[in-house]
Order: structure tokens, then C-alpha cells, then sequence
């Protein structure tokens, strides 16, 4: 999956539904006079609490990569209902008689677009993030054009104190020399014990608030047919309150799409900050994200037809039936 997403916009594109952009305040430019709505590169410290009792400490991956353009998708995520805080997005493929060939993707009808080449930024040296050893630094140098801690480097967890701020500085090479600040988040907590999902009913989420207001927001996908093919999605970006109303009309008209086994529903807290190169923007993204399955009514999910009730097989979308 690519570490770009498209801006917000009511026709989008991406693997995946579009993320927002910085919150206000958030980040800074290096000065250049790139177009900061263009989004060709991120670098990302993702981190998710322990999945049960008695498991250890949740986990963190810092990853980076920036491409000469913007990565293009062969989906397209078009706006078919919004309320609130919250807007339902349905999938359109388009369609290219002429094959675009593996360098390309068809990104409209009859309309191929190349594929973006990754390219270093030379070494990136990173503070502000917890590290077992005590070490208030360390650099990232790319491998094949992709950015990672160095082996022997420990992430402690949480990956960074709440407010505590975050940096990289890139020394410079294909692209120029940048630096590039975030804020540390703290570890998200959702306080739902299952999640249904019924027809005229709102979803209420419920989680733990931040500590200190203005840093972070959440961001929740619910995707209830991907194993399926996607027939669509909500997703939301709210105030970091400590609770979100999915609204009714949204579920209904989800559920109305079509549904697929192992549904789940993905939230997020963030703090996102971002920076102008020539070519385009860069985001720092620090973030705390937990998956959970939701409950339909008359769903049951199944890898085979040994989990099937008795009578009903395993289907290609991981139904039972």
C-alpha cells in the first residue's frame, strides 16, 4: 500500500479513501515554492495499544518514502453522501480501451498516467521519538529509496510523549534538503466493547480523550464489504473530543451497498505536520490506530466452510451461506 493518499475533494482517488490534509498550525514550510496540495511523499510513525489482556506493549513502524510525482490509483472514490463530520464514498473504476501497461495505471476513462519513480533525500535524522537506548537521535539512510529506522534501533512505546515534538531533517539529494515537524499522540483508547452495525441505527464511538487539546484529530474508516470488492465506505475526520456519532442515514445506505465477511472498522488519532519541497508536499503523520471487527446482524464471516452453520458453505466473500 502506498504511503500517499490524495487530498480531500469531493472526486478522489487512491487505494484507499482520501485522508485529510495537516490540521491548521501543524508543521511549517522550508520556504520553497512547491505546490503544497500536491502530496508526493510521507513518513509515517504508526503505533497500535496491545490487541488483549495480557499481550505486551502495543508496537510501532516508522517508514518514509517521496516520489518525483503524485501516485495515481486505479480507483476513484466519489462522494455519494456526506453529513456532519462523516461522508459515505463509493468506488468507480474507469475504464482504458488501450492498456496502459504496468508503468501506467488508467486513471480516468481512456486516460493513463505513469506511475511516480521513489528517489532519496539523503540521510534523515530523526529526534524526538522514544528509543529504548535512551538516545535522544538517530538517522535513517534509504535503501532502495525507502526509509526505516537502522537495524539495533528499539522504538520504545508510545513512540513519542503526548505534545512531545517530532522532527526529521533530510540532508539533501535528488530532492533538497528539508526538515519537517509533527507532534507525539497519545495512545488511543477506545472504550466501544463491540460495535453492531444496523440498518437506520448510528454507530457511537467512544474513546478515551487526548490529555492536551488542539494536537490531534481522529480519522475512522468503516469498511463492512472489502473482502468482497469494496462497493464503499464511510469515513470521517472530527475533533479529537473523545466521541463520534457515525450518522444513521450513512449506516442504512452503507449497509444498502452490500456487505462482506469480517467487516471492520479502523480509528485513528493523528497529528500530521508537513513541509514544501519544489516538487511537492511532504507529511510527517504520527499516529495511534486500532482495527476492530463489527457485528451485522445475520453475518457470519468464515475462511472455510468448516465454520459455516450447518447447511451453509464458505463463500468467495468470506460469508457463509
Amino acid at each position: 500500500m502506498s504511503l500517499l493518499s490524495a487530498s480531500c475533494s469531493t472526486t478522489t482517488t487512491g487505494n484507499n479513501p482520501p485522508e485529510p490534509g495537516p490540521p491548521d498550525g501543524a508543521g511549517g514550510s522550508d520556504g520553497a515554492t512547491g505546490d503544497s496540495t500536491r502530496l508526493i511523499g510521507a513518513f509515517q510513525v504508526r503505533s497500535s495499544p496491545a490487541s488483549g489482556d495480557g499481550a505486551p506493549a502495543g508496537t510501532t513502524a516508522v517508514l518514509g518514502k517521496i516520489y518525483d510525482g503524485t501516485t495515481p490509483s486505479q480507483i476513484i472514490w466519489e462522494l455519494a453522501a456526506e453529513e456532519g463530520s462523516c461522508r459515505l464514498l463509493t468506488p468507480r473504476v474507469p475504464f482504458c480501451n488501450q492498456p496502459c501497461g504496468g508503468s501506467a495505471v488508467c486513471v480516468e476513462d481512456d486516460t493513463c498516467q505513469a506511475y511516480p519513480a521513489a528517489h532519496s533525500a539523503g540521510d534523515v535524522t530523526v529526534t524526538g521519538l522514544n528509543l529504548e537506548s535512551g538516545e535522544a537521535a538517530f538517522v535513517m539512510k534509504p535503501t532502495a529509496n525507502n526509509y526505516q529506522p537502522p537495524a539495533g534501533v528499539k522504538l520504545g512505546y508510545p513512540p513519542a510523549d503526548e505534545g512531545q515534538t517530532v522532527r526529521l531533517e533530510a540532508s539533501g539529494d535528488f530532492f533538497s534538503a528539508f526538515a519537517v515537524e509533527s507532534k507525539g499522540v497519545s495512545p488511543l483508547e477506545l472504550l466501544n466493547d463491540a460495535i453492531h452495525i444496523e440498518p437506520d441505527q448510528g454507530v457511537q464511538l467512544a474513546w478515551t480523550p487526548p490529555g492536551q487539546a488542539g494536537i490531534s484529530e481522529i480519522y475512522v474508516k468503516l469498511d463492512i464489504s472489502h473482502h468482497g470488492g469494496t462497493k464503499g465506505m464511510i469515513e470521517c475526520s472530527a475533533e479529537d473530543t473523545g466521541s463520534l456519532d457515525l450518522p444513521a442515514a450513512l449506516v442504512t445506505q452503507l449497509l444498502d451497498l452490500g456487505v462482506a465477511g469480517f467487516p471492520t472498522i479502523v480509528v485513528t488519532r493523528r497529528a500530521v505536520g508537513s513541509t514544501t519541497i519544489q516538487q511537492g508536499r511532504v507529511d510527517l503523520v504520527i499516529s495511534s490506530q486500532i482495527e476492530r471487527s463489527v457485528v451485522i446482524a445475520g453475518l457470519t464471516s468464515c475462511n472455510d466452510s468448516s465454520q459455516c452453520p450447518e447447511g451453509q458453505t464458505c463463500q468467495p466473500d468470506l460469508t457463509c451461506q
